[in-house]
């Protein structure tokens, strides 16, 4: 979980609690290399907002180190930590025009009036707003103001970048808009990203890595491909995208691979990503892309029988619910072309994947 050889930032053994008895972050530590995006992820009350808060200065830090580039800043006040910050509320001085809120962070650092304008301009420039300037907050879109959130949060070239649910008041389109927008101004600009988010597809899609937070434990940090691919545990692999779990108990264990009994009588295998023991009970996880539908020219190392119940069309991809028999329910992503299949509620059917797309963990 730790990249000691880049760290620029660095958590070391970071506790929190508010009431000497209970902690909301349980032994945090966690390298992050210069320019790198890290996204914060989990659900309500998992700790991961009070590491960004604790990261900002805005609250005290219980127990542990907290340093950027070798020199901590665990008890320095937040407007010596030299942080940009963008909220979900904006933040941005209803009173003062585009302009102005961009010029404001320069002007309480003293910069000479003449790089103030140039700068402004050129930050206006990059968020492609030069025509709003004179403009106040509230003649804005919600989209407007959020790039302007994060011009403001980026003008005075802080070593660091936090990001608290800044798209969380967007609607669909313009949060699209937006992760586009903060990713390529971080590629142009290469400054190093702290972004929380229980939005896992909004982690997926801008991270370098993503921290998974539960219950003030970071459950699994590493890039979206392999917390997508190989989840850690049965938390992750619930939290981040859709999955379907298989209940069974452990038949046999052949190094990183265990054969899986299923309740209804069929063998399933599976990758082992914890320790498991013969006849233990175990969970079984595969995604709903992964599976197919037989007939199939997919290739296949797992089959189960199942019972069709109804299928949801989504529209790019239509989403097929079925049943095993011990009602353990399953869902299926199937493309939405000529190949999809049609089935009437009760048809029978064989439910096939790979052991590469199946992780099993203790249940």
């Amino acid at each position: 979980m730790t990249n000691t050889s880049s760290a620029y930032l660095r958590f070391q053994n970071v506790k929190k609690t508010y009431d000497h008895e209970s902690l909301v972050v349980k032994d945090f530590s966690l390298d992050v290399a210069k320019g790198e995006f890290l996204t914060l992820l989990g659900p309500s009350g998992s700790g991961k907002s009070t590491v960004l808060m604790m990261l900002a200065g805005f609250e005290s830090v219980t127990s542990g180190e907290i340093s950027i580039d070798g020199v901590s800043i665990t008890r320095l006040p937040p407007y010596k930590r030299n942080i940009g910050m963008v909220f979900q509320n904006y933040a941005l001085f209803p009173h003062m025009t585009i302009e102005e809120n961009l010029a404001y962070p320069l002007t309480v650092r003293n910069m000479a009036k003449a790089k103030i304008r140039d700068r402004v301009g050129e930050y206006l420039g990059l968020i492609e707003m030069q025509k709003f300037g004179k403009r106040f907050p509230g003649q804005l879109s919600g989209g407007q103001r959020q790039r302007v959130a994060l011009a403001r949060a980026l003008i005075f070239e802080p070593s660091l970048v936090l990001m608290d649910e800044p798209l969380g008041a967007l609607d669909k389109k313009l949060r699209e808009q937006m992760q586009y927008e903060i990713t390529r101004l971080h590629q142009m600009m290469g400054y190093t990203v702290i972004y929380v988010t229980h939005d896992q597809t909004e982690a997926l899609s801008m991270s370098d890595r993503i921290a998974v937070f539960d219950d003030g434990i970071v459950q699994q940090c590493a890039s979206p491909a392999e917390l997508y691919e190989r989840p850690r545990n049965a938390f992750v692999a619930d939290f981040i995208g859709e999955n379907n779990f298989i209940r069974g108990r452990v038949s046999k264990v052949e190094g990183e691979v265990v054969h899986i009994a299923l309740p209804g009588g069929d063998t399933v295998t599976a990758r082992a990503e914890s320790e498991l023991r013969h006849d233990q009970e175990a969970i079984i996880s595969v995604r709903p892309e992964k599976l197919f539908v037989e007939p199939t020219s997919h290739a296949s190392d797992n089959r189960v029988p199942a019972r069709f119940v109804t299928r949801h069309y989504v529209g790019d991809f239509i989403r097929y619910y079925f049943q095993l028999s011990d009602g353990t329910e399953i869902t299926v992503k199937v493309l939405n072309d000529l190949t999809a299949p049609n089935f009437s509620e009760g048809d029978e059917a064989g439910l096939v994947w790979l052991i590469k797309d199946c992780s099993a963990y203790p249940a």
